[in-house]
This record gives C-alpha cells, sequence and structure tokens, in this order.
C-alpha cells in the first residue's frame, strides 16, 4: 500500500493532469455543452470505467504486452480515430430543435437509456485511446515502491486514485459547460454553430490519434 504522503503528492499531480488540455477532457465539454450536464456526467463515469480497464491492465501486466505488439498499437488506434470520425458525422448531421426541445436535450430529461448510451461512449473513448494506456504504464509504476510489497495491488490503489481526480475535475467541467449549453440551446443559429464546431473538434481529435506514433 503506498504511503499516505505518496497518495496525496499523487493525487495533486493527478488532479493537475486532469486539467491539461486532452481528448478526454475535451470530449466530457463538447457532450455537456450539446446534451447538458447529466448526460456529461455520465461521460465521465463512462471515462472513469474506461480507466478500471487500463489501471488492471497495468497491474496484471498486459499493458506491457500491448506495448510490446506495434499491431496492436496501431488497430487500436486506427479504431479509436474511427470512432471519433463517427462521432464527429453524427454531430455535423444533428439536426437543429426547437427551443424547448433543446432545453429538455440540454440534461433536464434524458432517459435512462440515453445516460448509458452517453457512458458507454465515454468508456468506449477511453479504451479506444492507447494513448491512455501507454501513459498509465509509464505513470502509474513510477509511484509503487517494491519495498512496501507486491507492485500490482499498489498501482491498482493508484489507479483509483487518479479515477477519483479525474471525475471530480471532469464533473465540476460536465456541471459548469452543461449550464453554458443551455444558453446556447435556446437559438437555433447556436445550436448550429455548436454541432459544426463539436464536428470539426472531433475530427481534429481523430487525425491526432491516427497519427500517434509510440
Amino acid at each position: 500500500m503506498p504511503t499516505p504522503e505518496t497518495l496525496i503528492a499523487f493525487f495533486g499531480v493527478a488532479v493537475l493532469l486532469a486539467f491539461s488540455p486532452g481528448p478526454d477532457n475535451v470530449f466530457v465539454l463538447l457532450q455537456s455543452i450539446r446534451h447538458g450536464a447529466r448526460a456529461g456526467m455520465a461521460v465521465v463515469v463512462g471515462l472513469c470505467a474506461g480507466l478500471v480497464v487500463h489501471t488492471a491492465a497495468v497491474a496484471l501486466g498486459l499493458a506491457a504486452v500491448f506495448a510490446s505488439s506495434p499491431m496492436a498499437f496501431t488497430v487500436l488506434k486506427y479504431c479509436g480515430a474511427a470512432y471519433l470520425a463517427y462521432l464527429a458525422w453524427q454531430a455535423w448531421r444533428a439536426p437543429v430543435t426547437q427551443a424547448d426541445t433543446a432545453a429538455r436535450q440540454a440534461g433536464v430529461e434524458l432517459s435512462a437509456r440515453a445516460l448509458r448510451r452517453m457512458s458507454a461512449r465515454g468508456m468506449l473513448m477511453s479504451l479506444t485511446n492507447p494513448k491512455v494506456l501507454m501513459f498509465f504504464l509509464a505513470f502509474l509504476p513510477q509511484f509503487a515502491d517494491p519495498a512496501r510489497g507486491s507492485l500490482a495491488p499498489q498501482i491498482m490503489v493508484l489507479g483509483g486514485v487518479f479515477m477519483l481526480a479525474a471525475f471530480l475535475v471532469f464533473g465540476a467541467m460536465a456541471c459548469f459547460s452543461g449550464a453554458f449549453g443551455r444558453l446556447l440551446q435556446r437559438s437555433a443559429h447556436g445550436q448550429r454553430w455548436l454541432n459544426r464546431l463539436t464536428a470539426l473538434v472531433f475530427v481534429g481529435l481523430a487525425a491526432r490519434l491516427a497519427s500517434l506514433e509510440k
């Protein structure tokens, strides 16, 4: 088990990393603006679920096997890029709705099914990004101490702390951007502008992921 001092230091670093611009927090911001804070929080839950898988892969040594396979890395990154391109196409084609309908879609009356779909979207976003797995593989073991016992349980604890930091930071982003999104959703012009901007950002993220090298 890591020492309390190590966990506190790790949590502080994790918070700073969660605030740094990246595909995950951009994804949370855009989905919260377009669909509301509840949808954004569902995305955050999905992203954190993906982090559970990444943490377990590092703890069990699977991430090291993945890192040694250029083909696995390439396949995963292109799957992630294709998924982002699909989201861009959906955003570009999204219809402009009436103000009252848009307000409901902005997080007021989202169905449980819609929230599950947003959560699955967040998890898939995390799992198809090989950069997250490679980062965890390089980052988490730095805070594990072999002198304090097996590394796998320590890495799982560190992964849990990282997830807590990400949940708090991304959750705050979702709440803030969801409130801002309700203002934009009142205008048909604002909705159209937001859909186009979202599509362009997703295209940029897809291109960036596709060009990623190990």
